[in-house]
């Protein structure tokens, strides 16, 4: 068949080459429950006008973010994103070649990968940055693997304060890497509990700043007791528009920066695919996965860019690649430098300083309202709140009243022990209207 070259003397031989016994059993590592044992429960064709119809019925299941009041974030955050970046995207300098791996008929591919390189820099407070990885919670996992091979040591304390997939991904990469991963409790403040941990084995501490509570941390103590100990310092963001109001990781001491850009140029895409940001100290530079852009000038001395430092498997022997990372969300990568472009350091400020007055004003009504208690008193644009029950229960009574009140922590982390926590996000897309529904809704649900 066409779709189906192999033959089953194919796949036997291929079986016995890497030492399986079956199919199956390359999906061992897969939980059974998530494995299909049948078809899917749909048919086996259909016309495309049929196809339409089925998938217009179900996408009108789904109940868009704008439709309502909406406070949802924990690592994903509704922002405005200007039509004329979807337009600037689709301009042919910039879609040129895919994969730019010849500069002679991809200059503005590159182009846009050395100035999105020089926005991640400067945002981060770092001297160098790759052309952007998969998504945030890759990154970190990445950085983790970096602070390894540069450290030579096996041990990444993460922060309980570290969003909790970011803290999964990284944890299910480094066991394939025989790392010890010390994966603290989650905890709303958890900066002495880190610098507590760190010792003389310690390759690398994680820590989240505003953290997956909202929590805004000044981190230069944990950066000066990971250094004092040859460790490095590893900072998470997963709210880009933060940069524009606090204090960057470089500026805090940190070696490795990663975040996720999705807020910047991408919308939330029902979770993908996003933009993964990583910068580092140019002493570490070698060891960065992923690609770097250059500039530099051709024969005739104008000005062009080449891919430089490529350290990807693709590229030189897979025992000498630091990432086997195989692309870098490039289009995503170029909705964020197209916006960042847009705004400027003015624009970026300023939409900072609104989503802060957002969410001061949030927390200010919820504060009033009775039995609900605000949890974080430093915050960006996200804030933690204890209720008087079941977080996920209270969030599902509001739905009736047309509102998406935020994500419940135990989605998050069900081991926890934080069934009462939920966590609120409010950006510039959230109205004074927004909130105070939310507020009367919560008084109405927690008064029953």
């Amino acid at each position: 068949m066409r779709y189906l070259p192999l033959t089953p003397d194919d796949r036997a031989q291929m079986l016995g080459v890497i030492g399986a016994p079956n199919i199956d059993a390359l999906f061992k590592d897969v939980p059974e429950a998530a494995r299909l044992t049948k078809l899917v429960d749909l048919p086996r064709y259909a016309g495309e006008l049929e196809v339409e119809r089925d998938l217009a019925h179900f996408a009108a299941k789904n109940r868009p973010a704008g439709e309502g009041p909406f406070f949802c974030g924990a690592g994903a955050y509704r922002h405005h994103v200007p039509a004329s970046v979807d337009h600037i995207i689709q301009r042919s300098e910039f879609l040129t070649s895919y994969t730019p791996y010849q500069p002679e008929i991809a200059q503005g591919t590159l182009q846009v990968l050395f100035e999105f390189q020089t926005q991640v820099a400067a945002l981060t407070g770092l001297e160098v940055a790759n052309a952007s990885m998969y998504d945030g919670s890759t990154a970190c996992a990445e950085a983790v693997m970096m602070a390894q091979r540069v450290t030579r040591r096996e041990k990444a304390i993460l922060s309980g304060g570290l969003h909790p997939h970011y803290a999964a991904v990284t944890q299910t990469i480094a066991h394939a890497e025989g790392m010890e991963i010390v994966r603290q409790t989650a905890a709303l403040d958890a900066e002495s509990s880190v610098i507590g941990a760190i010792d003389a084995d310690t390759a690398c501490v994680v820590v989240q700043t505003p953290n997956v509570f909202g929590v805004v941390t000044d981190v230069s103590a944990i950066a000066e007791a990971a250094h004092r100990a040859g460790a490095l310092l590893i900072v998470v963001t997963t709210e880009a528009v933060s940069f524009g109001l606090l204090k960057s990781p470089g500026e805090m001491g940190a070696d490795i920066a990663v975040a996720e850009g999705q807020s910047i140029g991408n919308a939330l895409n029902y979770g993908g695919p996003y933009v993964g940001l990583f910068a580092c100290r140019e002493k570490l530079v070698r060891q960065m996965p992923g690609r770097l852009c250059g500039e530099t000038v051709d024969a005739e001395g104008r000005r062009g860019y080449v891919l430089t430092l490529s350290t990807r498997e693709q590229h030189i022997r897979r025992e000498k690649a630091t990432s086997n990372i195989c692309t870098n969300s490039g289009l995503c990568a170029l909705a964020f430098t197209i916006h960042l472009s847009l705004l400027g350091e003015v624009g970026l400020r300023r939409l900072a300083a609104l989503n802060h007055s957002r969410a001061r004003e949030l927390a200010a009504a919820l504060a009033e309202v009775p039995g609900v208690e605000v949890l974080t008193k430093r915050f960006f644009n996200e804030i933690a709140i204890r209720l008087p029950g079941r977080a996920d229960a209270i969030v599902e009574d509001l739905v009736t009243d047309k509102i998406i009140a935020g994500v419940p922590f135990s989605r998050l982390d069900p081991a926890a022990g934080m069934d009462d926590v939920l966590l609120l996000a409010a950006t510039e897309t959230t109205t004074t209207q927004d909130i105070a529904a939310l507020a009367a809704a919560l008084k109405g649900t927690l008064g029953e």
